[in-house]
């Protein structure tokens, strides 16, 4: 059922994919991020319009498939003129998509703020802008830590979908290998060992960095 030799000898080539895998979870995790904050401080404005739009957004990102996202820029694009590289489509789509999970962490965590820090800044006198990033914004980024922990992790395993728009990352190295040699369960085992492998490095990081935050 399952080669370990055949594992062994392969280690090296499906590994070789890891700098993909890596780089566009993290990568979109950073674009996300800096996306997801900006919607969710758009989605606080007065202006009606822009907030409609920033929750259409949302709705739309978290109800399609990623899968459908990737194959609307690598396979749909193309079809208007716009033909893009599989690796930016990748960072494109996780990015875009994480963005909108991303602004719904932010806002579950500034409305658990207490009101009365909004009311005391505000009776202070201090600007909005002031109020948000040396206030609200810090105490916000603890309180999502969680989460946001949980995003990335699922960031990590959801990449193997960019095997589908031909980017060589683990997982499409590991079906490389066995469709050629016939063995499939053998590789896919390897590369389930290999992102639990990853994920237990950033729960072990998640962890560490949730018990420094709270102090």
């Amino acid at each position: 059922m399952i080669n370990f030799t055949l594992i062994r000898d392969s280690l090296g080539f499906v590994l070789g994919g890891l700098p993909y895998t890596l780089g566009i979870s993290l990568l979109s995790f950073i674009l996300g991020l800096l996306l997801g904050l900006a919607l969710t401080l758009i989605s606080r404005s007065n202006n009606r319009l822009l907030v409609l739009l920033v929750k259409a957004y949302v709705s739309m990102m978290r109800g399609v498939p990623m899968i459908v996202v990737l194959f609307v820029l690598y396979f749909g694009l193309p079809y208007y003129g716009l033909e893009l590289p599989a690796l930016l489509c990748a960072l494109i789509g996780f990015s875009l998509v994480s963005a909108a999970y991303i602004s719904e962490v932010f806002r579950s965590a500034i409305d658990a703020i207490d009101i009365g820090q909004w009311e005391a800044a505000k009776a202070l006198g201090l600007p909005y802008k002031s109020i948000v990033k040396k206030i609200i914004l810090p105490q916000a980024f603890r309180i999502a830590v969680p989460p946001l922990g949980n995003v990335v992790i699922d960031m990590v395993k959801s990449s193997s979908l960019a095997a589908m728009i031909t980017v060589p990352d683990i997982f499409q190295k590991a079906k490389i290998v066995g469709g050629r040699e016939w063995d499939y369960m053998s590789m896919y085992i390897l590369v389930a060992f290999i992102y639990w492998a990853i994920a237990f490095c950033l729960e072990k990081y998640q962890d560490h960095l949730e018990a420094k935050l709270a102090f």
